[in-house]
């Protein structure tokens, strides 16, 4: 073994025997924390909502109609609540499958999906695009029957040859044309087409 002139080899002994050590009092930490864990469950209930039914962490669900995917959804967590027949998500993003084949990904920083129904109301961080535009809102809602997206509350759009800001909007699934409501400012290209 060739060492640097200007370490000795009694100085690199210490290194690698202090590294060692370091390292193996992270082993030990790590296997008596994960051992209170096993002893002592009740400390990882304690993370799940008293009145959930179940908590899970990562989700994926699809919604499928007559054999075509109309949305799928991921989450970094879910707590089901039976007697509200909904789930809390934390960190999701649902994908809209469109007719044309085109996408409409929305993502959040929390949701509730309505189990009867498979509505869907997010907020948080609210960004929703797809080939054509971006939309940033404080929350948004899914009516899963009319496949209609919309916001009750101020919205940002901008796409390539736009910039708009309105204080509410639609977006309609199934013919892919969006409305804005109430007061609606902002720019538009000589590029659009409609």
């Amino acid at each position: 073994m060739v060492f640097p002139k200007n370490i000795k080899p009694v100085t690199l002994k210490f290194i690698l025997i202090f590294a060692i050590v370091i390292i193996f009092c992270a082993i030990l930490a790590i296997f008596f924390w994960y051992r209170s864990i096993l002893e002592h469950p009740e400390k990882i209930l304690a993370l799940v909502p008293n009145d959930a039914n179940i908590s899970i962490g990562r989700v994926y669900q699809e919604s499928i109609k007559n054999g075509i995917k109309e949305w799928s959804l991921n989450a970094s967590s879910a707590d089901y609540f039976e007697k509200d027949k909904n789930v809390k998500l934390k960190d999701l993003s649902v994908t809209f499958f469109l007719k044309d084949g085109d996408k409409v990904i929305l993502k959040a920083d929390r949701g509730i999906l309505q189990t009867d129904s498979n509505d869907i109301e997010v907020s948080g961080n609210v960004i929703i695009t797809n080939k054509n535009y971006k939309l940033l809102t404080k929350k948004i809602f899914y009516d899963n029957k009319r496949r209609v997206i919309f916001s009750k509350t101020h919205v940002h759009i901008t796409g390539d040859s736009f910039d708009l800001e309105a204080d509410a909007m639609s977006h309609d699934l199934k013919t892919n044309k969006a409305s804005l409501e109430g007061m609606v400012t902002g720019v538009l290209s000589d590029k659009i087409t409609f």
